[in-house]
């Protein structure tokens, strides 16, 4: 979406905030916990697994942290039992949100989501109400600043990315999911540094938000979804200028809603 690339830089800010309020810690010891339990405790064998675990590295998380978590998930450790779920909705202008959550209370969390959505002038759906809009694809983004985009190119298109799209500041390489660790090893190897690399639902089709007021609701809704502690990801298909989201991002500097 136009704007993802610096709604995903404020993210990242926002990440290292909770990462040391212990937030981030929280969701991706559940994510760890949850891998495991599904695909096994070997990390060469198990691709998100093993994703988690870089991401959980990424923000210092100490080793024995990871280890235990690995062992809740495949049953060494006692655990609360953690389900996936995706919950969907409309925000404000009936931009199309998808949420991600790992909960060990199901009626609890649906609960929540909808007096959230209520309150920030959305409304939760029902299943497949918006779903059938994104597509799951990997997704690597890189600034222009620091990036020789004939370079980007070559790498991207011989190691097998799908697209290469162009926004104000950033480039964003998509990729079939199973081919993510292959076009980011591709990167590496080539020196190329990118700033967020993961698997994500892509929007098909967008909506376009330039009215400030409702660009602001828009992603006051999609922080509050993001800050609860049951939700991993939240996707949405929003169009909004990079300018509008820069003088709205000034509203989340410091503050949490």
């Amino acid at each position: 979406m136009a704007g993802h690339s610096k709604w995903a830089q404020i993210k990242r800010k926002k990440w290292a905030m909770d990462a040391k309020k212990g937030k981030l810690f929280t969701k991706l010891i559940r994510e760890i916990i949850t891998s495991a339990r599904l695909g096994g405790g070997d990390p060469e064998n198990n691709p998100r697994l093993r994703q988690a675990i870089i991401s959980a590295k990424a923000i210092n998380m100490p080793k024995e942290n990871i280890e235990r978590a690995i062992k809740k998930g495949t049953g060494e450790l006692e655990s609360a039992y953690y389900e996936e779920a995706l919950y969907e909705g409309y925000g404000p202008g009936g931009v199309a949100i998808l949420i991600s959550v790992i909960t060990d209370n199901k009626n609890r969390t649906v609960s929540e989501l909808r007096r959230l959505f209520n309150k920030y002038g959305g409304d939760l759906a029902e299943a497949g109400s918006v779903s059938w809009l994104f597509q799951k694809r990997g997704s690597i983004i890189f600034n222009k600043d620091n990036i020789d985009e004939e370079h980007l190119m070559e790498v991207a298109l011989e190691a097998g990315a799908e697209d290469i799209r162009e926004e104000e500041t950033a480039y964003e390489v998509i990729t079939k999911p199973e081919d993510l660790d292959l076009i980011k090893e591709a990167f590496d190897k080539a020196g190329l540094k990118y700033n967020l690399a993961e698997l994500s639902m892509i929007p098909q089709s967008t909506l376009r938000i330039e009215e400030e007021k409702k660009a602001e609701q828009i992603l006051r809704l999609v922080e509050v979804l993001e800050d609860h502690d049951d939700v991993q990801k939240v996707y949405a298909n929003f169009d909004i200028p990079e300018e509008i989201i820069e003088r709205v991002s000034q509203t989340y500097e410091g503050a949490r809603y």
